[in-house]
């Protein structure tokens, strides 16, 4: 990868996309920030010789095309793709809404898969770059009140995983990044669509998962500047990590969750060791 690199960002308007833009450009590389609104994107970041704002709705694969073209004319490559657009669907699975819990994957799971679609001809042709996915903790343990979510991001996990040695032969590596709590602004009004109660036998548990989680918004333990610098500092690693737990809470989490699956897959070992069909 050169020493000045081109980011494209998705999500840019606010949150972790804005740190994370702040981050590329004070190590000096460029950036291209998209967000759904391009009057946030502007003001959240300013005027800078090396920024570009494009205007990116992630659910429209054309949209993607259109803010990759914008890219290439301006830096003439990108090195690396952020997919950091996102936003949360919570409720438990029978409140959510089909349409809901559509729109969810429609902007974690397909959003930044209209994005990438775009982007890997650019670094097809370059042989070189890397694809970042902002997954979650949620993309490896689930939880009640997150089914849209968590399916969303299992999803993006699995994708990943696959795409990672399709590209590889052509110089393109993959970075899923499963980030914990952090200070940024996905449990406000903003991001977060609570679905509708509608079911007495969830309403007490509704209410209180709700106050519970209003109770955390701005008291989030991990630093998204922090998250920002990091993944500069991830992204010039050769090569970079497949992935990275962001936060003491998210190794505490994805640690429990590989223990219980061990536990999970030797309890009933014998049995999953003999179902092979006998030959006689």
């Amino acid at each position: 990868m050169s020493n000045k690199q081109i980011w494209l960002i998705t999500g840019a308007g606010r949150g972790m996309g804005v740190d994370i833009a702040k981050a590329v450009l004070a190590a000096g590389h460029a950036v291209v920030a998209t967000g759904r609104d391009l009057k946030r994107v502007s003001s959240a970041l300013g005027a800078q010789a090396d920024l570009l704002t494009v205007k990116l709705d992630v659910t429209s694969l054309d949209g993607a095309k259109a803010a990759v073209s914008a890219a290439v004319d301006r830096f003439g490559r990108i090195d690396v793709l952020v997919n950091n657009a996102g936003n949360f669907y919570a409720g438990f699975f029978e409140e959510i809404t089909p349409d809901d819990f559509r729109a969810q994957i429609e902007t974690t799971m397909f959003g930044p898969m209209n994005v990438t679609r775009a982007v890997l001809p650019i670094m097809r042709a370059q042989r070189s770059g890397l694809v970042i996915a902002i997954s979650s903790t949620a993309g490896i343990v689930g939880q009640e009140f997150c089914t849209a979510y968590a399916a969303s991001k299992f999803a993006v996990e699995g994708w990943i995983e696959s795409l990672t040695p399709e590209v590889a032969p052509f110089g393109i590596r993959t970075m899923l990044v499963e980030p914990g709590f952090f200070r940024t602004e996905l449990l406000t009004p903003q991001s977060t669509n609570y679905a509708k109660p509608s079911i007495d036998d969830y309403a007490k548990r509704t209410e209180q998962t709700v106050a519970a989680w209003n109770g955390m918004n701005g008291k989030q333990g991990g630093d998204p500047a922090k998250l920002a610098r990091a993944l500069v500092r991830l992204a010039n690693q050769n090569p970079p990590p497949l992935r990275f737990a962001a936060g003491a809470d998210a190794l505490a989490t994805i640690e429990k969750k590989a223990n219980a699956l061990l536990v999970q897959v030797h309890a009933y070992e014998e049995l999953s060791s003999n179902l092979s069909i006998d030959n006689g």
